[in-house]
């Protein structure tokens, strides 16, 4: 092993050393159940702020979206980024707020199903139920392709067996989350954002300066037909540009629909310990992800620089994806600094897949210990008891996720990009509705829901491999079917009871303070 793979392994293992230390100190201040799943509703301003933005962009920000930049220009990574960033700040702004208010008033829910089954007086928990299997469904998968991301991470750069790479990253994911919780998680979430961010700010000047400097890289970049424009793409086997088509800018767009229904991101808004603060949270949050959107699409395009100067071979698909590991790679050959610098570029990409893999790991457990199986877990048991319930169900998770991410040739960003249409289907339109129509009842959001995330299934199996004019993500027609199906399900319904609707005019009370 060279001097700077044992400078890189050093950064990384100081890192990981790091965030297991935090679990510890987090497990000290777990009481009962609502501290593990919701941190006890004490999150401050910066923490909430930052725990939700890092546990949304994974490994996705800092491989996936400079990836696509790399290869065919900047139109798909910065349709993408705008969606993204346009559904960060609507979630916040129309979202937050509300949801942290009606999840205290109604009965204090501490997950998202159970926030269903308490606003709409479900007493057969049948909304807790269902919405707690499609986490299951959509959550144990996704939290496999966090651990499979940080397994292919070790195994390329090291060298050892792909199995045992990404074994070890889930132990110590699972360690602090086990130990720590839901406090742990955005407690490390925080402290990952910013070795994320200081990751980008590394490989983007290192970028610039060895390509030649902002004008041979732009210069590069021009000399591509279509690579620079948002309404073309650049076609790197044939050489030339091809026009981007409306329905794509659509689907892109699309992405920032998923916010609205996403477990790990609303139990942030759940658990801020002020409501007022959120405003605070919301400026920090939209300006962290524009500049850091902004960022991960140049850092493709400097990319593509760096291998026109003959300092990167030129990457071809999927392994474009790399492309900031290469750099990092790079950067460590320069010296022992240079070296830990790189590595610190690696803990931050390792940082944004455990960031997302903890939440989800401890969202799916929420959704099977405290909703699908909290009546038969807790119905006797104490606070120490359910505590112990809570984390030997979280294990029991990160297992099955192990199991599933066992093979290396498992594709990362395409269940990504599934599991986000789900939620963003099944759970996004029931969260509006719930939030912000009185006359939605507990059916509506039962067949929102239902609907939502059969819809994902049919249009990315059924229609788009088959229709071709009809070739977008399925987050958006998912979405608005769920949509369509909680209004006309609800009005032909009886509507909610004086308990239910003098509850919401309370929340609309209490926002408009």
């Amino acid at each position: 092993m060279t001097t700077s793979h044992i400078c890189i392994m050093i950064a990384i293992i100081v890192y990981l050393g790091a965030m297991l230390y935090v679990g510890y100190l987090c497990s000290k201040k777990n009481n009962d159940t609502s501290d593990f799943y919701l941190g006890g509703r004490k999150l401050g301003p910066l923490v909430t702020a930052m725990s939700a933005e890092a546990s949304d962009m994974s490994s996705w920000l800092l491989m996936g979206l400079p990836g696509l930049a790399y290869l065919s220009g900047i139109a798909d990574a910065g349709w993408t980024a705008i969606g993204l960033a346009i559904g960060t700040y609507l979630n916040w702004k129309i979202v937050a707020k509300r949801i942290r208010l009606y999840t205290h008033v109604s009965g204090n829910s501490i997950t998202l199903p159970s926030f269903f089954s308490n606003r709409f007086r479900d007493n057969r928990k049948i909304l807790k139920s269902i919405g707690a299997i499609f986490i299951v469904i959509f959550f144990i998968p996704y939290t496999a392709s966090g651990f499979a991301a940080c397994g292919k991470l070790f195994s390329s750069l090291f060298g050892v067996s792909y199995l045992t790479a990404m074994i070890i990253s889930a132990l110590v994911i699972v360690g602090y989350t086990t130990l720590g919780g839901f406090l742990a998680a955005s407690t490390t979430d925080f402290i990952q954002s910013i070795i994320m961010s200081i990751a980008l700010i590394i490989v983007f000047g290192f970028g610039v300066s060895v390509a030649g400097g902002p004008s041979a890289v732009i210069d590069h970049a021009k000399s591509l037909p279509g690579y620079l424009t948002m309404m073309t793409t650049y076609d790197p086997v044939s050489g030339t540009e091809a026009a981007y088509p409306l329905i794509n800018i659509i689907s892109m767009l699309a992405w920032g629909l998923g916010y609205f229904g996403m477990p790990h991101i609303l139990l942030r808004f759940m658990a801020i310990e002020d409501e007022k603060k959120l405003s605070l949270s919301r400026k920090v949050a939209t300006t962290w992800v524009v500049i850091s959107l902004a960022v991960a699409v140049l850092i493709g395009v400097i990319g593509l620089g760096m291998t026109e100067a003959g300092k990167l071979e030129m990457l071809q698909g999927s392994a474009s994806e790399t492309i900031i590991v290469k750099i990092a790679d790079l950067l460590s050959t320069y010296g022992i600094i240079p070296a830990l610098l790189g590595g610190t570029i690696l803990a931050g990409i390792l940082a944004s897949t455990m960031s997302t893999a903890d939440s989800q790991l401890l969202a799916a457990s929420s959704a099977v210990s405290s909703d699908l199986l909290g009546s038969i877990l807790k119905k006797k048991a104490d606070k120490k008891e359910s505590m112990v319930a809570d984390r030997v169900t979280l294990l029991l998770i990160a297992v099955i996720a192990v199991i599933i991410a066992r093979n290396p040739d498992s594709s990362v960003f395409n269940i990504v990009s599934f599991a986000w249409a789900g939620f963003g289907a099944v759970f996004g339109p029931v969260v509006l509705f719930a939030l912000f129509w009185r006359r939605t009842n507990w059916q509506g959001a039962l067949a929102g829901m239902v609907s939502g995330g059969v819809m994902v299934f049919v249009w990315k199996y059924l229609v788009r491999p088959n229709v071709s004019f009809l070739n977008f993500y399925e987050l958006l027609p998912a979405f608005l079917f769920s949509s369509i199906l909680i209004i006309l399900v609800s009005l032909a319904t009886k509507a909610p009871s004086k308990e239910i609707t003098a509850e919401f005019d309370l929340v609309q009370k209490k926002m408009a303070e």
